[in-house]
């Protein structure tokens, strides 16, 4: 089992800059790949970014290509998710997911087995 608390959330105003975080407990050796999704209001969770503890490679969703980085300290058994030029649209409920084995599809939620409860962010115009 693997145990996942974000932290970071919050408001700001479009282009403004947060930096999320995610720390892992537990069974932390089991978590080969590291993801953020996020959900808006009548919307399907969708795919951020994705990194792997072991070698790093990382992904993103085309929205947030050059505004967002995933990085990982495998010694905090953290995550994290910094965000720039945040703009509206990027409102919603943010998601960190931990997969134990590599994924064909990062963007998919069935490649990961653990999720943490959420924390939410919102960009005003």
């Amino acid at each position: 089992q693997v145990r996942l608390v974000e932290s970071g959330g919050g408001s700001v105003q479009a282009g403004g800059s947060l930096r999320l975080s995610c720390v892992a407990s537990g069974n932390t050796d089991s978590a080969y790949l590291m993801g953020w999704f996020r959900q808006s209001p009548g919307k399907e969770r969708e795919g951020v970014a994705s990194t792997y503890t072991h070698g790093g490679s990382t992904s993103y969703a085309d929205s947030v290509k050059g505004r967002f980085t995933i990085s990982h300290d495998n010694a905090l058994n953290t995550v994290f998710l910094q965000m720039n030029n945040l703009k509206p649209e990027d409102t919603g409920m943010y998601y960190c997911a931990a997969g134990t084995l590599p994924a064909g599809a990062w963007w998919d939620r069935l490649e990961y087995a653990y999720w943490g409860q959420g924390t939410h962010v919102t960009v005003s115009s």
